[in-house]
């Protein structure tokens, strides 16, 4: 029997799409698949399509007005979605250093962890992480598939700044700053490139359901990078890939 979601209001103005907590590739990849299905549906009125790791919002921009025969239209489109087996990808390789002067909490995180410097570096780069979704910043990934000997609680008293291209640890996740934040997740090391640019169509060339790779970089190479970049003659290294 095919999974299917929980779907109820919340408030008078959405309708939450919810796997109940299960988080994975073949949950996110129905996500995706209803999201589209939704966002291409006519609805009666203008509506967002938002989703997190397991779950969708739909926000309209006024109130509904039958609500309950609204969450029976979306359960019966939803109903009918042929939900792809494989799905097409990109894998993006981004480079980070990760040397002391920006990998403001690996001290800490060695202690805690117990593990070398070294190895943290090692099982940082190793996994190839699942972009589940975007934001709390316009740009900043969500990645899943951090190795859980690297799992570690956020800050207690979370930073005023973090400076743009921070890589950061917070439970079971990691992500890049996107632009200068405050931020409570555990920083290890900096990456140069621009993660999102209001100037560009599309903004962020990143989409929910793309990989990323990181690869280390010395302080050397992050400068050079970093000239690059601001010049104009960078570009991420990206592999399609089908399913």
């Amino acid at each position: 029997m095919k999974e299917f979601p929980e779907i109820s209001p919340l408030g008078d103005r959405a309708i939450l799409v919810d796997f109940k907590g299960k988080i994975g590739t073949d949950v996110l990849g129905k996500v995706l698949c209803y999201k589209k299905l939704l966002q291409n549906n006519s609805f009666k009125q203008k509506v967002e399509v938002i989703n997190a790791y397991n779950s969708l919002l739909i926000s309209y921009m006024s109130t509904i007005e039958d609500v309950y025969g609204e969450v029976l239209a979306v359960k019966e489109l939803l109903r009918e979605a042929n939900i792809p087996k494989k799905r097409d990808y990109k894998i993006y390789q981004i480079p980070v250093c990760y040397d002391k002067e920006f990998g403001l909490d690996l001290e800490y995180i060695s202690k805690e962890k117990k593990l070398a410097v070294e190895k943290i570096i090692e099982l940082h780069t190793a996994p190839i992480y699942q972009v589940y979704f975007i934001g709390f910043l316009p740009g900043f990934l969500y990645l899943g598939g951090l190795d859980k000997k690297l799992e570690i609680s956020r800050k207690e008293t979370p930073r005023r700044s973090v400076e743009k291209g921070s890589v950061g640890i917070g439970e079971n996740q990691t992500g890049i700053y996107p632009k200068n934040s405050p931020g409570g997740w555990q920083i290890l090391g900096k990456s140069p490139v621009n993660l999102f640019d209001k100037n560009q169509d599309p903004p962020s060339p990143f989409s929910a359901g793309d990989r990323i790779k990181f690869i280390p970089i010395s302080k050397e190479e992050f400068f050079s990078l970093e000239e690059e970049i601001e010049n104009g003659n960078f570009k991420l290294e990206v592999e399609n890939y089908g399913g």
